[in-house]
């Protein structure tokens, strides 16, 4: 079990189009301790990992996961694995940033936070879940995004 919060590891397979992975991790520290502290009935796992290993990767790598994984090949913004791997996709984070008025880098924390919250037990499928989770991650972006 980890004694404090896991070290966060980022590591760039694609063009990372902008976004600094020094920011992102300086960003994902602070955001650690904020996520810790949502942890939803014991189902997290974020406190008991030694280490988060972050890859930003394309679309094409992403969707390649998604489909060995979750048997669908299509691309998607961020994948998280229970034992502390997470894929975030910086095309998808381009994209989307563009959509919402966030920059491809707020964008790509936005999904960090997304997937450290999942590790912290909170889960998306209903649209309750969903609804919680997106007021909590918008909350700590948006703090993390100012003091960061």
């Amino acid at each position: 079990m980890a004694d404090s919060n896991p070290e966060l590891l980022i590591f760039e397979h694609s063009d990372c189009k902008g976004v600094s992975s020094q920011r992102l991790l300086e960003r994902g520290r602070l955001a650690m301790p904020l996520c810790l502290a949502q942890e939803v009935e014991e189902r997290g796992v974020l406190s008991k990992l030694e280490e988060i290993e972050v890859n930003l990767v394309s679309d094409e790598v992403i969707a390649r996961v998604h489909d060995e994984f979750m048997n669908d090949p299509s691309p998607t913004d961020v994948i998280t694995f229970h034992h502390g791997e997470i894929f975030i996709s910086l095309d998808t984070a381009e994209r989307e940033g563009v959509k919402f008025g966030h920059s491809i880098e707020k964008e790509t924390l936005l999904y960090l936070i997304h997937a450290l919250l999942h590790l912290n037990g909170h889960e998306d499928k209903i649209p309750e879940e969903r609804e919680a989770m997106k007021k909590i991650q918008e909350k700590i972006l948006e703090y993390v995004w100012q003091i960061g």
